[in-house]
């Protein structure tokens, strides 16, 4: 018999302590992805209290690595936008193409 796999030891669903261990960021940090849609996750049980406290919310494993992949992605694709020179399409500028290091070109009069 084989040893189980550190990431079946944690099971199907995560808490948001162990969501929180997994991205070293706080439970707090947790829960606010989850409470703004960012992140998915179900709520178990009923709350004993009106606050919907962290202990209640789980993220599905599978759920949490896409999660990360689609972070990875933004990341990958944020740094390709910032090394590209997107000011010289004059759709994303405004109609006009900007140069670095070249004043800008004068504005037509207005009517």
């Amino acid at each position: 018999m084989s040893a189980a796999a550190p990431d079946d030891a944690l099971g199907r669903f995560l808490t948001l302590g162990d969501t929180a261990e997994i991205l070293t960021v706080s439970v707090d940090d947790v829960l606010a992805l989850v409470r703004s849609g960012e992140l998915p996750a179900i709520r178990v049980g009923r709350t004993a209290d009106a606050s919907g406290g962290a202990s209640m919310w789980r993220v599905e494993r599978v759920v949490l690595e896409g999660y990360i992949e689609a972070k990875y992605e933004e990341t990958r694709r944020m740094g390709l936008w910032n090394q590209a020179e997107y000011a010289n399409i004059p759709e994303l500028s405004g109609g006009t193409i900007v140069r670095s290091g070249q004043p800008s070109p004068p504005k037509p009069p207005q009517e």
